[in-house]
């Protein structure tokens, strides 16, 4: 027997293309710092660019399963009361505590973009010096991709926050909710 996904294909190929991109992104990072402890210890040089790669890495990665982490209920969080309402109370205080949290996203991402703005004639150093030393000219990338990060994981955490109340809103989630406050297909993967 087959079992059908609950989420529709869209769904299913960004949740898809977020964890690839997730994953190709440490694979990056230990492969750079592989070859940095490498250069260090074997060769008595530094990879000079290598840990300023790696961090802005490891940001777009943060923030693009911030969303998926919200979504699979991952973030720290007091639970008392919810557990202890009706499976109705519960969309509802998810819905009251929502639009705070969508207001904070927003606010946040909307000063991310303004602030990434900011940088668009600055140029990520670490690209610059690898893609000169390949092509004997800098890239000129603009630091501003690293810092649209910011404005880009919390937009997709904000849509998770949506996606998350419309999902409880119908009626079969809220009479198949079970005691641990997941639906019978959030449990398993």
């Amino acid at each position: 027997m087959t079992s059908v996904s609950p989420h529709p294909l869209i769904i299913r190929v960004y949740i898809r293309t977020v964890r690839v991109l997730a994953g190709l992104c440490m694979a990056l990072i230990v492969g750079i710092m592989v070859a940095q402890v490498c250069a260090r210890y074997v060769l008595g040089d530094s990879l000079i660019w290598a840990e300023e790669l790696c961090r802005y890495l490891l940001i777009w990665q943060t923030f693009l399963v911030l969303g998926l982490a919200y979504s699979r209920g991952e973030f720290v969080a007091l639970d008392f009361l919810p557990t202890h309402l009706p499976p109705r109370g519960k969309w509802l205080l998810s819905a009251v505590m929502a639009v705070p949290i969508l207001f904070f996203l927003g606010l946040i991402a909307w000063h991310g973009y303004d602030f990434a703005s900011r940088f668009d004639r600055q140029t990520i150093p670490a690209l610059d010096f690898i893609w000169e030393s390949l092509a004997g000219e800098p890239l000129g990338l603009s630091i501003r991709w690293v810092y649209v990060s910011v404005t880009v994981g919390l937009s997709l955490m904000a849509l998770h926050v949506v996606a998350d109340l419309i999902t409880r809103f119908h009626p079969e989630f809220i009479e198949n909710q079970g005691n641990d406050g997941l639906a019978p297909s959030e449990g398993a993967s």
